[in-house]
């Protein structure tokens, strides 16, 4: 803990010795971003890796992008606006999406949240696939990983040689890369927090969401909660069982946990709660 305190005061002290405050755009970034009009973000992708997205894929796996307004975008705009206050309220900035288990939706619900507050005009979504054991977040989209945030961690990667936009304005994916066994101890080291901290306060009006590994199959969670504001645990009807829900808050009660959303629902009454 001592090791994370130390380097998120380092990145502090970096920063301001650049001569710019925390939400200030850096020499590094990879967008550029302008005002269009009142509350309206122009984005300009300079060096972050623009991609086409395979619309079958997306349409398969469920992503809301492929959706025409369906009842499951209509639950996610829903979502997102509760969480939207939520966070603006305690003036959080990044959400982490976990769960019991394996299998119960997190990922999708990571990328459907992150896209669905893209659409608001007068912010960015950057999308962190911390599942370093079992990234999966470029599926979704149908495209291949090059490098991914374990080369970051582990090599001399730069940080914008990473991101990637998957043809969606105001949206940018952080992705994984491989399995990585010791993905704990790499959540928990000084380069994590340097990351966490510098992703988070780069832009004024940026949402960062974390899809992290399940809460009660490994530790990555616990490791990297004292980096992020606040968790969203995700439930499957019919599956979770209510003592891996306690267990599930019990592992995350030292952090902000910011609802539980059941996932999967009987398709009769809507596709998702919260």
């Amino acid at each position: 803990m001592e090791r994370i305190k130390e380097a998120l005061e380092r990145a502090r002290q970096q920063r301001e010795s650049a001569g710019g405050s925390a939400a200030a755009p850096r020499r590094r970034d990879a967008t550029r971003i302008q005002a269009r009009a009142p509350d309206t973000l122009e984005i300009e992708y300079t060096q972050t890796r623009v991609v086409s997205p395979d619309p079958i894929v997306m349409r398969e796996k469920r992503v809301i992008a492929a959706s025409r307004g369906d009842a499951i975008a209509d639950a996610y705009r829903m979502l997102r606006t509760r969480i939207l206050r939520s966070m603006k309220e305690n003036q959080w900035s990044s959400l982490a999406i976990t769960s019991p288990r394996a299998g119960e939706g997190k990922s999708l619900t990571a990328i459907n949240l992150a896209l669905s507050m893209a659409r608001e005009v007068d912010r960015t979504v950057l999308l962190v696939d911390l599942d370093m054991r079992r990234p999966s977040t470029h599926e979704f989209f149908g495209f291949e990983v090059e490098q991914g945030l374990s080369d970051y961690l582990t090599g001399d990667v730069a940080l914008e040689d990473l991101l990637v936009n998957p043809s969606v304005e105001r949206f940018v994916v952080l992705p994984g890369r491989g399995r990585v066994d010791n993905s704990s101890e790499l959540l928990a080291s000084p380069k994590m927090a340097m990351l966490a901290e510098e992703i988070a306060h780069r832009y004024k009006n940026r949402i960062v969401i974390y899809d992290l590994p399940p809460v009660l199959v490994v530790d990555d969670a616990l490791a990297f909660s004292p980096l992020v504001d606040a968790f969203l645990l995700v439930v499957e009807e019919g599956a979770t069982q209510t003592e891996e829900i306690v267990a599930a808050h019990d592992v995350l009660a030292q952090a902000n946990v910011i609802g539980t959303m059941l996932n999967k629902a009987d398709e009769s009454q809507s596709q998702y709660y919260y």
